[in-house]
């Protein structure tokens, strides 16, 4: 399986992360910041090994990567698309032919540059030199979090990519574990798309 080849990106300059920029954080540690209600506004494309599974998907990324690069040309994005859709580099898993590729490089703008991608909830948002252990990590989800019992589905993403860092499946055990709840909230609260997200980042340990 190839590794995802991302000094293509940074040789470029591409932005493909970006913490929130208009919402305040509840609490901000010198680990990162902690959101009560969550925020949208967080984009980090690659940070997990799951790779791009479907057009939809494709789509997506490529759109957030020009939401977070707006001064990029058409030529620009379709250059990058263009890499990205190539399994070689290590950033999808789908066959797509060059037809389809171009059908969604026109697909992304003829969207709304003004309106942010759809994107998940997070409450919890460490810094990339956190210099944090793993199991750090799952401690402070399960004390900020896990403290209220509710076991949201913010909450479960939160403890499903902690988990995922650790190169370790899975499980609603585990999450339950985290987070201090019986496995029976777990079930009861997570989400068709949590459900998916937690299958691919599993199929990539």
């Amino acid at each position: 399986m190839s590794h995802r080849k991302l000094d293509y990106l940074n040789r470029r300059r591409i932005v493909y992360r970006r913490g929130p920029i208009t919402d305040t954080p509840s609490e901000s540690f010198s680990w990162g910041d902690f959101y009560e209600n969550g925020t949208y506004q967080c984009y980090e494309l690659f940070r997990s090994k799951a790779k791009i599974t479907s057009y939809k998907s494709f789509k997506w990324h490529i759109f957030v990567l020009w939401y977070l690069n707006p001064k990029l040309t058409y030529d620009e994005i379709t250059e990058l698309t263009r890499y990205i859709a190539d399994k070689e580099n290590g950033f999808i898993t789908i066959s797509l032919s060059k037809a389809s590729v171009q059908n969604l490089i026109n697909e992304v703008f003829e969207m709304d540059l003004e309106k942010p991608p759809k994107n998940k909830i997070r409450k919890i948002i460490f810094k990339d030199n956190s210099g944090l252990e793993t199991h750090e990590k799952l401690s402070i989800v399960g004390k900020l979090i896990g403290k209220k019992k509710l076991a949201e589905p913010p909450d479960i993403y939160e403890a499903m990519l902690v988990i995922h860092d650790e190169s370790k499946k899975i499980t609603i055990k585990k999450i339950a574990n985290i987070l201090n709840v019986s496995t029976r909230t777990i079930y009861r609260n997570i989400t068709k798309e949590i459900k998916l997200e937690k299958k691919v980042l599993n199929e990539e340990i």
